[in-house]
């Protein structure tokens, strides 16, 4: 059975999920409920389309059991200043090592929400504390898109956005 396309985010994308954007995730445990959580910050690999979300393990502690056990997990990507909002979906979700550079990637991405809010008027400080959380404590959730949304209010919210499609190798070409 051939390999199904992989889901891609398009560069324009990329740097979206990767600025300074808020991001929250969400999944659901076996008895319906939900569990949700901020993440602070995320990388996505471009070779495999895989996004990996970092979360302080104690906030995230429901929401890492309910996405390991099923791999379900929709993350929503939102811009304060404009409301532009995307969700991302995946099915394969799983708990990954930090990678050497995971950590100047959340620094980063603290830095970059922190001024996102504080060009609306709210104090750095405030940002900076809703972010906080030991190195130590921080983990990489990753998954595979499945599936893109606009979630931006209006409209066009909840239409499906179209991804770019990898085609899978075609069997002995180089």
């Amino acid at each position: 059975m051939p390999a199904l396309p992989s889901l891609l985010l398009d560069p324009e994308l990329t740097r979206f999920v990767m600025g300074g954007v808020s991001i929250n995730a969400g999944s659901g445990g076996a008895e319906g409920l939900p569990s949700l959580c901020r993440a602070f910050g995320c990388r996505v690999d471009p070779g495999t389309g895989r996004i990996t979300l970092f979360f302080s393990a104690p906030q995230a502690a429901d929401l890492i059991r309910d996405a390991t056990a099923s791999g379900a997990l929709a993350v929503v990507f939102s811009e304060p200043p404009t409301h532009r909002t995307v969700q991302i979906k995946g099915q394969d979700a799983r708990l990954v090592p930090l990678a050497e550079d995971d950590l100047a990637c959340v620094t980063a991405y603290r830095t970059a929400f922190a001024q996102s809010l504080v060009f609306l008027g709210f104090t750095e400080v405030m940002v900076r504390t809703l972010l906080d959380c030991p190195d130590e404590a921080l983990v990489a959730l990753t998954f595979t898109p499945s599936a893109f949304f606009n979630s931006t209010p209006g409209a066009q919210a909840g239409t499906p956005l179209i991804p770019a499609l990898t085609p899978p190798p075609t069997p002995g070409a180089p």
